[in-house]
């Protein structure tokens, strides 16, 4: 939308931004510090295209507790021959300290951007393409609302990767999981997808741009169909589901119902060559 306010001056409003425009001398003066700037308007970057292009996509999420570098160039190889969209690193608890090598074997063997799945702000490293500033919003602990972003916000600050604000949303599964022990919150219980729904849509009002449904790692179910169905025909912005997705039908499953993008991690961790198939499977829609 643009205003104007003073003869040659545009005013753009955009995420919260002021921007002034002169026509004249062609620049742009902004009310905030120019690299946080982009950062907030990076929706118009090539990570935020292609989670919004509209076409189904696939990503592996790679734990680094519980693979060898020789393994990581493994899933990398197999990534690419697959064709992936995104290679998703991180988990809730990590005890790797040394991001980068795994993240360098990734990057050479693969050319999917690397985004960032982190359990808590040890875990970003500059080295990535990308991060998913997760903000746990089917919870009430606020260190995982905000208290951990304001730790990690100086450092995000400096770094050159596209930083995505992503509503994540815990989905209860049939047991407890290793996130929504270390997150001290309990998920949203399977059966209600009302509960789902305005949870999402409280997440875009917010002006979060992605919303990421998770079951949890290990989950005995997947997040339903109907679930999925539901929270996307009511929200405007990119769904990523995971958690429990063990086949192909699965992962097709979840794409048909409104998934934009896909996360499987635990069932290709002793099964490399099911990435082609998941990948496949959803990529196939």
């Amino acid at each position: 939308m643009v205003n104007s306010t003073i003869e040659g001056v545009d005013q753009i409003r955009d995420s919260g931004i002021t921007l002034f425009y002169h026509r004249d001398l062609r620049k742009y003066k902004a009310n905030r510090n120019c690299s946080i700037l982009k950062k907030l308007m990076s929706k118009h970057s090539f990570i935020r295209r292609r989670f919004s292009d509209g076409k189904k996509k696939f990503a592996p999420l790679i734990d680094p507790d519980k693979f060898t570098l020789s393994e990581i160039k493994a899933i990398a190889e197999f990534s690419e021959n697959a064709g992936v969209d995104f290679l998703f690193y991180g988990g809730s608890l990590v005890m790797e300290t040394d991001h980068a090598k795994f993240i360098a074997v990734l990057k050479k063997y693969c050319s999917a951007p690397v985004i960032l799945f982190p359990g808590n702000q040890l875990m970003i490293t500059g080295d990535a393409d990308g991060l998913l500033l997760l903000s746990l919003i089917s919870g009430r602990n606020a260190e995982m609302l905000i208290g951990k972003h304001v730790l990690a916000a100086p450092f995000l600050k400096t770094c050159n990767f596209e930083i995505l604000p992503t509503g994540y949303m815990l989905i209860e599964n049939g047991h407890h999981t290793a996130v929504s022990y270390m997150s001290n919150t309990e998920p949203i219980p399977s059966g209600q997808d009302d509960i789902a729904l305005c949870t999402a849509v409280a997440g875009e009002l917010l002006g979060l741009q992605l919303i990421y449904m998770d079951a949890g790692s290990g989950a005995e179910n997947p997040v339903s169909p109907l679930m999925i169905k539901k929270v996307k025909q009511n929200i405007s912005i990119p769904l990523i589901i995971g958690g429990g997705i063990c086949t192909a039908k699965q992962a097709k499953d979840a794409a048909k119902a409104g998934a934009d993008v896909v996360v499987v991690g635990n069932a290709i961790e002793k099964n490399l060559p099911l990435i082609n198939e998941l990948c496949d499977a959803v990529h196939s829609l």
